[in-house]
């Protein structure tokens, strides 16, 4: 589908006409299409992480163990001292209700003095459950070492345990965190590069020349020499100074619909799960593929020896062990050269392989260059 953009003025009002109208055309996408905002980001528009130490008090009794978890005591020492109160040298505090925790939160971009964000709270002692607590104030800091923000309040832990009187216990989900919806205040704002400067960043998720090029293409096909890949993930593209004017620019921008370029072929293998996955590029060479199991049982029976009637002897008991290997026979099988993905699991089918057997096979392929495609192990 062909789409005829007016031809634009050097202004960037007219460019903003210009994006509007091309989009406008240009509705209906090819169905294999994605939005710019599914491929790539805005340089500079990202998230931050943060981090606090803190106390949750409150628990009914499953709290730190405090002669095991020091740091515990030491915080709520100082703590008190902070609010007026000072405790005996050499105290010794038996503390059952509080828990001394890490408090986590993402700080999203453009977030503004005043907003609330959520926080995760994470036993970091021995306390059995952190259900019903409260978290203290607790300042929340960046990587530069500076507070974003300031957290509190009520957890909520979606686990619950039962234990019976003779020791049983039973527990379903995870008790030892918790969030706070809404729990932190944002106290400062990160500065942001979007509105500095006369150009933007789009940084692609994946990296991709094909892709890069395709999006430099899109934008260009609306706002003409304005865009200009730096490398297989970074496009530069020129933006309206005005602030208004840009963020209606990256908008409209966002929704540009492009079409990726097909990825390498890749063959993704789990080794823990045996779980394999391929894309629809992943092709095969004529090869030979032999395939048998082997198995080794080791066994150990135990046999008495009872002496007879009045003959002074002693019971004994030996052990009597055995080890028996066992190879089941494996046919050649001669896998044909396949290009589509259809045809390389039916391939592979016909060696009648278990997954974790089938990654050795992968692997093996892979060495002789019989597989066309990049083999990660994750």
């Amino acid at each position: 589908m062909s789409c005829r953009v007016p031809p634009l003025t050097s202004t960037f009002s007219r460019l903003l006409l210009a994006v509007a109208t091309a989009l406008s055309l240009c509705a209906s996408g090819p169905a294999d299409a994605e939005r710019l905002k599914d491929l790539a980001s805005i340089g500079g528009v990202r998230q931050n992480q943060l981090i606090g130490y803190g106390l949750v008090v409150g628990l009914d009794g499953s709290g730190d163990q405090t002669t095991q978890t020091p740091f515990t005591v030491q915080s709520i020492i100082n703590m008190l001292g902070n609010l007026g109160v000072t405790l005996p040298p050499g105290q010794s505090l038996q503390l059952k209700n509080v828990a001394a925790v890490m408090v986590t939160s993402s700080l999203p971009p453009f977030a503004r003095p005043g907003q609330q964000i959520d926080v995760t709270v994470s036993s970091m002692g021995n306390a059995r459950s952190l259900k019903g607590g409260t978290l203290l104030m607790t300042p929340l800091k960046g990587a530069d070492g500076q507070i974003y923000a300031m957290a509190q309040g009520s957890l909520a832990v979606s686990g619950v345990s039962g234990a019976s009187p003779s020791g049983g216990r039973v527990t379903v989900n995870h008790l030892s965190a918790g969030r706070i919806p809404g729990g932190a205040t944002v106290e400062r704002a990160v500065p942001s590069s979007v509105g500095q400067g006369d150009s933007i960043f789009v940084d692609l998720n994946d990296s991709d020349f094909g892709t890069a090029q395709k999006v430099v293409d899109a934008i260009n096909t609306v706002a003409p020499g304005s865009a200009q890949a730096l490398d297989g993930r970074q496009i530069q593209v020129r933006a309206p100074d005005d602030l208004n004017q840009r963020v209606a620019f990256l908008g409209r921008l966002e929704g540009l619909d492009v079409t990726p370029a097909v990825q390498a072929a890749k063959v993704i293998v789990n080794s823990r799960t045996g779980s394999v996955v391929m894309n629809q590029k992943v092709a095969l060479q004529n090869c030979a593929v032999a395939h048998g199991s082997l198995t080794v049982t080791v066994t150990n029976e135990q046999q008495v020896s009872q002496p007879g009637a009045f003959s002074g002897g002693q019971t004994a008991v030996t052990n009597k062990g055995g080890v028996d290997i066992k190879q089941e026979g494996g046919n050649l099988f001669n896998i044909k050269a396949g290009t589509n993905l259809a045809d390389v699991v039916k391939a592979l089918n016909a060696v009648g392989a278990n997954p974790l057997e089938l990654i050795a096979i992968l692997q093996a392929m892979k060495a002789s260059g019989a597989l066309r495609a990049e083999l990660e192990v994750i």
